[in-house]
């Protein structure tokens, strides 16, 4: 997944990017501000999601609110004024900067530590690309190389085509070639002067992988009340699971018991809407620490999906116009001057769900033996629209979210 924000970024597979045009006009971190800034990233997140999927209609819809976060947060670096308190609290950043960028270094080693475990495939990186002649303040170069591990390779904006394929190459090397195009001609020009990308990448199998001789055809549920066959994968096992009056909520983790998909489930075939205006931070720990492990039957159709967006009119409608405003935005700590504003924010992200596993998320495995007679497996049956967030569990963030309300769409 990648986010790309000009003055750009980029991250499933997520990437986000910002782009920044010119304008006329230590690592070590205390554990409750790490908290904090997760709380926070966990309510962007879904507030984000409302916008989203308000916006896609019936589509389905998946992103990495873990990519925009923090190449919004690279970008708050340079930040100052208006701009950057809108920055903070649009995206529930925590207000100390020092605090902030320590805070994403800690998730970034923490994600960092997943990988180099082994179980599963799963990298950040992030990158600045700066006009080549354009002088970025060192105090500014120093907190985004020291905090996010970003590397800096000036471009030549002018020759806008070979920047665009530059940039696009390494998104597409950092995401194992699933995302391509990041940057879509027309967006970069010789008015560009940063682009600062954001690239997740996860590939994991389940800690349970399903048999594939057990997939069947069968019809699934869409929210105009016809239906699509599509194939719906099964095994039963002992899962985290927990449910309220209105939703099913499972949890299915990944090999190495690192990160896990949540999988919420209407009960009702039309109760999407309704689970979608429930998606709130607290309900979501509500879900997670009220789970059990009883024997579940589980039926989750196969699905692979590639969504881009362009977060430009979404970020200012949340509340930080000022960024994208040449004659307003403040980014004096970048450059030390008030031309830069951000003239895109831009992010795809792709996920595929099969048998074996997920590529773009991770997740860890649950299996408690009955010291009393089994109660009946409890019927999880994915065959109309649903919500699944993939999550870091140690520190629980989210990386990816989405819904699949026709998993037989692909999308890009």
């Amino acid at each position: 997944m990648t986010t790309h924000l000009r003055l750009r970024r980029a991250a499933g597979v997520a990437m986000a990017a910002a782009v920044l045009n010119g304008g006329a006009a230590g690592r070590g971190e205390t554990p409750p501000a790490l908290q904090t800034q997760r709380e926070g990233n966990t309510a962007f997140a879904c507030e984000l999601y409302a916008k989203l999927a308000g916006a896609a209609g019936d589509a389905n819809v998946f992103f990495s609110p873990h990519s925009i976060s923090t190449a919004l947060a690279m970008t708050s670096a340079g930040a100052r004024g208006d701009t950057g308190a809108q920055m903070v609290k649009t995206l529930h950043f925590e207000p100390d900067p020092a605090k902030r960028h320590a805070a994403f270094a800690a998730m970034e080693a923490n994600l960092n530590a997943v990988q180099k475990k082994g179980r599963v495939k799963l990298s950040v990186a992030n990158s600045l690309w700066p006009q080549k002649d354009f002088a970025l303040l060192e105090s500014f170069l120093g907190l985004v190389r020291q905090n996010y591990g970003a590397s800096v390779t000036p471009l030549d904006f002018s020759a806008t085509e070979t920047a665009r394929k530059t940039i696009n190459t390494w998104v597409e090397d950092k995401t194992n070639q699933k995302i391509r195009d990041l940057i879509p001609g027309g967006v970069l020009s010789a008015a560009t002067r940063l682009v600062l990308v954001n690239a997740i990448y996860f590939k994991g199998d389940w800690a349970s992988p399903f048999m594939a001789g057990a997939t069947r055809p069968q019809p699934f549920r869409l929210l105009s009340g016809q239906t699509a066959q599509a194939p719906l994968m099964f095994q039963m096992k002992h899962f985290g699971y927990t449910e309220d009056e209105t939703t099913q909520v499972l949890e299915m983790p990944y090999a190495g018991d690192d990160l896990s998909m949540l999988v919420l489930l209407p009960k009702k075939t039309g109760g999407l809407a309704a689970l979608e205006n429930s998606l709130t931070p607290a309900n979501l720990a509500k879900w997670t620490q009220s789970m059990s492990s009883p024997e579940v039957r589980v039926y989750l159709p196969k699905f692979k999906m590639t969504c881009r967006f362009g977060l430009n009119d979404t970020l200012k409608a949340m509340g930080m116009g000022d960024a994208f405003d040449p004659g307003r935005a403040d980014f004096s700590g970048m450059d030390g001057g008030r031309n830069l504003f951000i003239s895109a924010a831009l992010h795809k992200a792709f996920v595929e769900v099969n048998e074996q596993g997920t590529e773009a998320a991770a997740a860890t495995g649950i299996g408690i033996a009955l010291t009393s007679l089994p109660a009946p497996p409890i019927e999880f049956r994915a065959d109309h629209p649903f919500l699944f967030l993939i999550r870091e569990k140690s520190t629980d963030s989210i990386l990816f979210i989405g819904r699949v309300t026709n998993p037989t769409v692909a999308g890009e």
